[in-house]
């Protein structure tokens, strides 16, 4: 992306430690919805500060892997920064080195994925640290790296886009109810898209179509909500079911599996074409409420019969499922293919589609309906993070197995070739 001119925001999270009435504050939060600009504005003026105040001295950017981390601060960074300083990278060792004037600072790469990622930036001494995406952090990673900027002078970088509202960093850094926000001598600064010049009105539109519910709430209008409720509110089943259906002859066909022993087993059949999927049969057993559990060749009948008269792509299931799909292989009928069953970034993903009219249900398709009326968010414990009530969720889990592993790469490569075709 391009900024040819920058707005207000920006430009204050960008030389906020030049100004007057901010330049004492230790730390600046910037948080707000996607595409505003935090990122460009705050890595310029990290190490604009960095190099106008120091000589000689350590710094760190964290991401959440360091491979996100250079996808979106550094590899760019380089580009906003041409001609302003000069970065030598070395991306094996995870450090650039800058020069400006007569000053060279070192910057080193940290990824902060999981609770064990503390220990990688234990030891250093830091005047200053920029944590991009804070909230996807463990907080004992980010507790650390801040314990790490001991020098005079040090400043703290923090941006992100909103997580729940019940989120440790929101209660510590950003509510400025909390009594805890109100210890620190920070700087907020909450972004929209409008604080962002480079976008037109048509982008921002496409980005307001992208997400729904909770997800539209934090990505779109910035806010640090608790997801509660039904987890696809979007769902109409005047809309999305459909009383008669005929799959074109470029349908491709898949299954979907969720499997349970004790817990139901839930398999739907799936036709995808042009720009949407089709839910067209579905098989559904519970065996703790037949009092008969099945076992991996019953389940396996059940496939052959669910799928019989289809040209099945590939049969999409749980990779917890390991007997299951043992023998699924063995029979040497039916390709498998190990879901991608990350649930947060499966129900976004599955929201926008439900919303843009790109997934709909066959009305004999009878479980999943019923389950799209029951499956909630659990907001009764007040999770940091966002939780659903593993109930009436197993029909939801073989929906967002397929979107997941099947239909956002059948998308993208349709869109791919329209644009191809123009």
């Amino acid at each position: 992306m391009m900024y040819t001119e920058l707005s207000p925001k920006q430009l204050e999270a960008m030389l906020w430690w030049a100004w007057n009435d901010t330049k004492n504050y230790d730390a600046i939060v910037c948080d707000g919805s996607v595409r505003s600009g935090k990122t460009m504005s705050m890595t310029i003026g990290f190490v604009l500060w960095s190099m106008k105040n120091f000589n000689g001295e350590t710094f760190a950017f964290c991401g959440k892997t360091i491979d996100s981390l250079k996808r979106n601060v550094i590899t760019p960074m380089q580009k906003w920064l041409e001609g302003i300083v000069k970065i030598k990278v070395n991306l094996s060792r995870n450090f650039i080195d800058i020069k400006m004037c007569e000053h060279t600072n070192r910057y080193y790469f940290f990824g902060g994925k999981d609770e064990s990622s503390y220990q990688l930036i234990q030891g250093i001494t830091l005047a200053g640290v920029l944590l991009d995406e804070v909230a996807l952090m463990p907080r004992s990673f980010v507790e650390q790296a801040l314990a790490r900027c001991s020098v005079t002078g040090s400043k703290l970088w923090f941006n992100c886009n909103p997580s729940s509202s019940e989120h440790w960093f929101f209660k510590e850094w950003v509510d400025e109810n909390s009594e805890k926000t109100s210890e620190k001598n920070r700087l907020h600064l909450h972004f929209t898209m409008d604080d962002n010049y480079s976008l037109d009105e048509e982008v921002k539109k496409r980005y307001d179509r992208t997400y729904s519910g909770v997800f539209h709430d934090r990505y779109i209008k910035g806010l640090w909500v608790l997801a509660e409720g039904l987890v696809y509110p979007m769902f109409d089943k005047k809309r999305h079911v459909l009383e008669d259906y005929t799959p074109s002859a470029d349908a491709f066909y898949y299954v979907s599996c969720d499997y349970g022993t004790l817990n139901p087993c839930s398999m739907g059949l799936w036709a995808l074409e042009h720009n949407k999927a089709v839910r067209i049969k579905e098989f559904y057993y519970d065996g703790r409420k037949k009092g008969v559990q099945k076992t991996d060749e019953e389940y396996y009948k059940e496939l052959e019969k669910l799928a019989d008269g289809f040209n099945i792509q590939f049969v999409i299931v749980d990779p917890s499922a390991s007997s299951f799909i043992t023998t699924i292989k063995q029979h040497q009928k039916f390709r498998v293919r190990k879901a991608d069953n990350t649930v947060l970034d499966g129900i976004r993903r599955t929201s926008t589609l439900i919303d843009n009219d790109r997934i709909f249900i066959c009305k004999c398709c009878t479980d999943i309906i019923r389950e799209f009326s029951l499956y909630c968010w659990d907001s009764e414990k007040l999770h940091e993070k966002d939780t659903v009530i593993k109930e009436n969720d197993h029909a939801m889990d073989d929906m967002r197995y397929f979107v997941n592993s099947v239909m956002l790469r059948f998308l993208k490569e349709n869109a791919r070739k329209e644009v191809q075709n123009d």
